[in-house]
């Protein structure tokens, strides 16, 4: 009998339900949806799941009527939206960058036709030759290509150069007895803009030993922006890319090249299994 009263009771409430608590329920739907596909495969998601892990103690202690518990967690939870915000600051940074970033590509591209094309593929050739070159003689080297988000804090870090991007200038710049050759060349509109930037590190602790501070660099950079940073390893010589915190190794020539037309020219988010072998960061290789 009771459990029909409770099944009776919950049907008559989605009955008053109207089209605009189901559109409320849905969005409300969305937003966590879309938050979970955020923080999965960030270190935000072991935060979440320390946090309901507080949760539960939180109604155990309620069940149970822990007073002392009770009132320690509750005073907890009253600040926790300000803890919240500390603890995530670079992933809630990192999202409404995001955001920002997707809410004016649109706008950005009316009226734009295919004028930079030309120019984009003609450096992507150009930069190509260069990195492989690099990659032969095993020197060491990170280039970072800016794109909607600005890397302006960066950039100051660095030496302006505004120079049209050329294979002599970067074996130059990155000649390991040149003053400039530990920083990173950042590339603003198709030309060299600044080298000798200084990247963040990415605190990521499941990245694999085997990655040296270039390619944790390069991470950490794309981690807070949507650049694209292309690694030349010093040890191995071998290429990698860094986009949206994961990095993509082991390029050819003609496989990085590819993988740039994808997201400098194309605009689309390039395949993580086509070309170039993604990292697994919890993993060796």
């Amino acid at each position: 009998m009771w459990f029909l009263d409770k099944v009776s009771h919950y049907l008559s409430f989605f009955t008053m339900m109207g089209v605009r608590d189901v559109i409320d329920i849905l969005a409300l739907a969305i937003v966590m949806f879309c938050v979970f596909l955020f923080v999965k495969e960030r270190r935000a998601g072991k935060l979440v799941l320390g946090i309901a892990f507080f949760v539960v103690i939180l109604v155990i202690c309620n069940i149970f009527k822990l007073n002392a518990m009770n009132f320690v967690l509750s005073n907890f939870f009253e600040v926790g939206i300000v803890l919240l915000v500390i603890i995530f600051q670079p992933e809630i940074r990192s999202a409404l960058e995001k955001m920002g970033d997707n809410s004016v590509k649109g706008i950005r591209r009316i009226g734009e036709g295919n004028k930079n094309s030309t120019q984009t593929l003609s450096v992507i050739d150009t930069l190509s030759d260069a990195v492989f070159d690099l990659a032969k003689t095993k020197t060491g080297a990170i280039i970072v290509f800016e794109r909607n988000t600005k890397l302006g804090d960066l950039i100051l870090t660095g030496t302006i150069i505004n120079a049209q991007i050329s294979t002599f200038l970067l074996r130059n710049i990155f000649f390991n007895k040149a003053p400039l050759h530990d920083g990173a060349v950042v590339i603003r509109d198709n030309r060299i803009y600044a080298a000798g930037c200084l990247l963040p590190l990415s605190v990521n602790p499941d990245i694999i030993k085997d990655l040296g501070t270039r390619h944790r660099a390069a991470i950490g950079v794309s981690e807070n922006s949507d650049c694209i940073a292309i690694v030349v390893s010093e040890e191995t010589g071998i290429v990698s890319i860094a986009h949206e915190g994961h990095i993509y190794r082991n390029f050819t020539r003609a496989t990085m090249k590819k993988k740039l037309e994808e997201y400098l020219v194309q605009n689309t988010k390039a395949s993580k299994n086509k070309r170039g072998a993604k990292v697994n960061l919890h993993k060796d290789i």
